[in-house]
């Protein structure tokens, strides 16, 4: 978003300078409220109600005797003072939610294994899946029923690199836990793979207006605008022919 401000005002400089025109002060009037309506709210609370809405209410899962909860990673952070690797505050609602459906799952008699998958992707040498994992240990999880993909640095890899995980336990459900904001570009690239996961979203981003800017507007319209153009690439690739045969066989 700050990039498109910026070519805005430039545009508008260029106009004005070189061609000696009002029409420059268009591109300047375009900026202005480009940003009145994205760091005042309206804009991010369209692009993100869209991306969010559908997994708003938490879903009446009915388990089968063979279950899978894949919980996705979104980063890891390192505590410079002590060299300690742990979730992000972002992933903790997504560990909570995997957590609780782990345990709902137990209760009800049934077998269920919960893959954690993440590489390392914020370079701090530790995968999301192992740092993941240790927190789920920790909370109280039975160590034999995790499963670990530590290798995807992308949700098309979380996909492409659990889908052999899930073809040899043979699940009769799927349940998919990420953020609310992540669950289309997730399911796409998990359906691609022959994936058919029940969403269960861990956390659902909260909408606001405010009479003046703030830094958290802009930036959750940038987080919409990258979900939304990997679904588009994702599409794109599609329509191309470019992406990998897909698999559609499916656990449900």
């Amino acid at each position: 978003m700050l990039l498109l401000l910026i070519l805005l005002c430039v545009l508008g400089y260029a106009v004005r300078r070189f061609r000696h025109g009002r029409g420059g002060w268009v591109f300047y009037g375009l900026a202005f409220v480009l940003f009145v309506a994205s760091a005042c709210g309206p804009v991010p609370m369209w692009l993100a109600m869209h991306l969010q809405a559908p997994y708003a209410k938490r879903p009446t899962i009915t388990w089968m005797p063979r279950n899978a909860i894949v919980v996705l990673g979104a980063g890891n952070t390192l505590i410079f003072a002590t060299g300690d690797v742990i979730p992000p505050v972002n992933a903790g609602n997504r560990l909570i939610e995997s957590y609780a459906l782990y345990r709902e799952c137990k209760r009800s008699g049934n077998d269920c294994k919960l893959i954690v998958s993440g590489g390392d992707g914020s370079h701090v040498g530790k995968s999301e899946a192992a740092v993941y994992g240790d927190t789920l240990l920790r909370m109280g999880m039975n160590r034999d029923d995790l499963m670990l993909e530590s290798r995807s640095m992308s949700t098309w890899q979380n996909a492409q690199f659990v889908q052999p995980m899930l073809q040899a336990y043979a699940p009769q459900r799927v349940v998919l836990v990420t953020s609310a904001m992540h669950m289309r570009r997730a399911q796409k690239a998990f359906a691609h793979f022959g994936i058919d996961a029940l969403p269960a979203r861990g956390d659902y981003v909260g909408l606001w207006y405010s009479w003046l800017p703030t830094s958290q507007s802009l930036a959750l319209v940038d987080r919409c605008l990258h979900e939304y153009a990997g679904v588009l690439i994702y599409d794109i690739y599609d329509a191309m022919g470019w992406n990998p045969p897909s698999s559609r066989r499916a656990a449900r």
